[in-house]
């Protein structure tokens, strides 16, 4: 097992373009409201529609990476979300735009979640949450990239544009991945017992461990707490400030930088924190992010914020992600995809609860309340976890 195994980069390409395309909805839902005549609350079923089919589809994708490959998986996954993409940049009515964002997740549920699995299975617990962290920086900057490009082509280039991109990008991660890594995508993997159907419930049957169902259950509020109120932070800035579209996006996507920084930090601040450390700065860091959104009177003070939140998401997520990678090693996609699958549906219902408040002025309340939650599930995450990781 290595630290920096080969291909580490193509599956970065997969999980920036699943990212992106997870997140591009976000500064757009002002533009999507008006030319389909819905409300902001309602636009933003693109983004629960997404985050419901992703979290859905785990339980699918799973089973099937340990039994047939995890990157043959990935890689058709990257080619499906091409091609719902293209469909997407066409949707002539809302229902139909909902319908492909749906699809779209279905897709793009399989490339992150299997290649955490398929790094777990390559690099040894020791160097696993660093490795982990260089593949969190594809997906940080493509969250980015997302969010401000949704917002910048909403205003320029049309939001159907951003869709074209997209698929795009997703054609080009599934064709190098197919040509520069055929040799281990044919690999045959490690034989499991039974039909499909036999695997994917042997991997509900993980649901049985207790180590397992406290790592899914802290994940879903995790989800819920921290990614319902990310959706909205766009239009919260947007309606704060005065923000046009592509500034709030921009804004928005300082929340990736606060990713990148601890990225790029990881292997320190776990040697000085250690996995408890990491879940209590980095619950308190969101919170007081969250906070300065809501409340600052300053668009300086809110950037600041969105800089802690994504500092501080990371550093507690990226600690999750690791307790997943672990919890079952021996059916480690199907555990892996599970945590995906609940964070997930937690961020979907994050996303309806939030939407609730949208339209009646309620939005700065529910991201107190989430600030609150997220310094207790802090608390109870760094009360389970190691109190030191050697690496």
């Amino acid at each position: 097992m290595s630290s920096r195994p080969a291909g580490l980069w193509l599956i970065g390409l997969a999980a920036f373009s699943s990212m992106a395309a997870m997140r591009v909805c976000d500064p757009m839902l002002g533009v999507l409201a008006s030319e389909f005549h819905v409300g902001v609350g309602e636009a933003s079923h693109v983004i629960s529609a997404f985050a419901v089919a992703y979290g859905t589809l785990q339980l699918f994708y799973g089973p099937l990476g340990d039994r047939v490959g995890k990157l043959r998986v990935i890689n058709g996954a990257a080619l499906a979300c091409a091609v719902f993409s293209a469909l997407t940049a066409l949707a002539s009515d809302f229902d139909w735009l909902v319908l492909s964002r749906a699809l779209m997740g279905a897709s793009a549920a399989g490339i992150i979640p299997l290649s955490m699995a398929w790094l777990g299975d390559q690099v040894s617990y020791d160097k696993r949450q660093e490795t982990l962290a260089q593949l969190m920086s594809a997906t940080v900057t493509g969250m980015m990239a997302g969010q401000w490009f949704g917002g910048w082509a909403a205003e320029v280039l049309g939001w159907r544009a951003a869709f074209v991109a997209l698929s795009c990008m997703f054609a080009t991660a599934s064709a190098l991945l197919w040509f520069r890594l055929g040799e281990q995508r044919r690999a045959t993997p490690v034989a499991v017992q039974g039909s499909y159907w036999q695997q994917a419930l042997s991997g509900l049957a993980l649901l049985r461990l207790p180590r397992v169902r406290w790592v899914l259950g802290v994940t879903a509020i995790e989800g819920a707490l921290a990614f319902g109120a990310l959706a909205f932070v766009p239009s919260l800035l947007a309606q704060q400030f005065h923000l046009s579209a592509s500034m709030a996006g921009g804004l928005m996507a300082l929340y990736g930088i606060g990713g990148l920084i601890y990225s790029q930090m990881a292997r320190r601040w776990l040697a000085w924190l250690g996995e408890r450390g990491l879940a209590r700065l980095g619950s308190a860091l969101v919170a007081a992010g969250l906070l300065l959104i809501a409340w600052s009177p300053a668009t300086a003070l809110a950037a600041l914020g969105c800089v802690c939140a994504g500092l501080g998401f990371y550093m507690l997520h990226n600690t999750l992600q690791t307790q997943a990678t672990q919890m079952a090693p021996d059916a480690r996609g199907s555990a892996v995809t599970l945590f995906a699958c609940l964070l997930f549906f937690g961020q979907s219902t994050g996303v309806l609860l939030v939407a609730q408040t949208v339209d009646h002025g309620g939005l700065v309340w529910a991201y107190t309340a989430a600030a609150v939650g997220m310094v207790l599930l802090g608390i109870e995450i760094a009360r389970k976890v190691k109190a030191k990781t050697t690496v």
